[in-house]
């Protein structure tokens, strides 16, 4: 592998085929475990909620479940939907993570709903009041990360108390993610998979922002890929082939089910709900008290998946059509435009021109395929040196 470039794996524990949820999970441990023996640098498992085909809707037990059978390897979330939750809970958690596995743990955060309307409301109330609220749960969270939060001007500690903090990191598809990462001194994660916004210009807008904070000193940034990798350039493209698009809905028995489930990332959306997502700061605070009622009619209907920073998934208004490898080995149709399929050398090629592009030379790898064995076999061709 180019050592100029550093990678590690985004998993978003994915049933595949007929497998079970326990399966699925197993399956995130197999690859976790694969990807340390191979080199990667970090596993991130991705949160999700109510969907039938993603298995993960708690990172931080999975993760804990998965340090306890790797070394080395550093464990994240990619990410924990901050809108949802208490900053003391989340700090709490990835504490705990960070003292049960010393140096391991980085915390990605983000502002999607990560499943339905419905599910969002049941999961957490008023969540277009809590994005609302992100930039003080940010720096609460970071506050108690740094010991020195206080709740009606009484001190209040994030415990345990680690050696080594976790690693905060800021997960986004647009500038407004790439803003709040530069604003409270985290690294940044651009989503390059699931946008179609400029990432270098993203980048650059957020390293020029940067803030130092007490957990970064200079910016940091990775770019998340979608990537399918074979021994052959025809082998690559058959995987990628099968990988669902939008509009075409799958279920569990059929073996054309990619790793972004069909329900769960390559469903077609409401355009409601996904400007809601893309938008959510342009909503007035005052507006963001919709619940009850009227809340399925603000904010999406049950059937959609929203799509945004953090990663939930979902794009509206692409084709439903197999994915076009250009001779880069990129692709070109609807999400899967997004799509790197090829061999070790070619796809290598395309990341280290990705690299220069971006100015960073870290990638997480998405892989979503259909089968679990092509996806380690990717994962182990990316790596290897052949």
């Amino acid at each position: 592998m180019n050592n100029q470039l550093k990678l590690s794996v985004l998993d978003l524990v994915p049933r595949l085929g007929e497998s079970s949820f326990e399966e699925a999970l197993q399956q995130a441990v197999t690859l976790a475990q694969h990807a340390e023996a191979w080199g990667y640098g970090r596993y991130w498992a991705a949160e999700h909620h109510d969907l039938e085909h993603l298995s993960c809707a708690s990172p931080e037990i999975l993760l804990s479940h998965i340090g306890a059978r790797t070394t080395r390897i550093r464990l994240g979330s990619g990410a924990v939907l901050l809108p949802h939750y208490s900053p003391l809970k989340v700090a709490e958690n990835f504490r705990m993570l960070a003292a049960l596995y010393p140096g391991r743990i980085d915390l990605g955060i983000g502002r999607a709903p990560g499943g339905s309307a419905h599910t969002s409301m049941a999961l957490s109330g008023n969540f277009l009041g809590h994005v609302a609220d992100l930039p003080q749960r940010i720096r609460s969270l970071t506050e108690l990360l740094e010991d020195r939060y206080r709740y009606e001007d009484v001190p209040v500690a994030a415990k345990p108390v680690p050696a080594a903090q976790p690693v905060m990191w800021m997960l986004g598809t647009n500038t407004k993610g790439a803003g709040y990462a530069s604003e409270f001194g985290m690294g940044y994660v651009f989503g390059q998979f699931m946008s179609d916004a400029d990432g270098a210009e993203i980048l650059r807008s957020y390293r020029e922002g940067f803030q130092p904070s007490a957990h970064l000193q200079d910016p940091r940034a990775m770019v998340a890929v979608s990537v399918v990798c074979a021994k052959t350039q025809e082998e690559a493209e058959k995987l990628a082939a099968d990988i669902p698009q939008p509009g075409q809905r799958t279920v569990a028995a059929d073996p054309k089910e990619g790793r972004f489930e069909a329900d769960a990332h390559y469903t077609p959306c409401n355009k409601t709900t996904v400007a809601l997502d893309q938008n959510l700061d342009s909503v007035p605070k005052e507006q963001a008290g919709v619940h009850g009622a009227d809340a399925p009619r603000s904010i999406g209907r049950r059937d959609t998946t929203p799509a945004g920073d953090g990663y939930a998934q979902g794009e509206p208004g692409e084709e439903t059509r197999g994915p076009q490898v250009a001779s880069d080995g990129s692709t070109s149709a609807g999400p899967s435009k997004r799509l790197i399929v090829g061999t070790p050398a070619s796809v290598r090629s395309r990341l280290q021109e990705m690299s220069e592009q971006y100015g960073c030379d870290e990638f997480l790898i998405v892989t979503p395929v259909s089968d679990y064995q092509a996806r380690l076999e990717s994962y182990r061709l990316l790596m290897e040196q052949e």
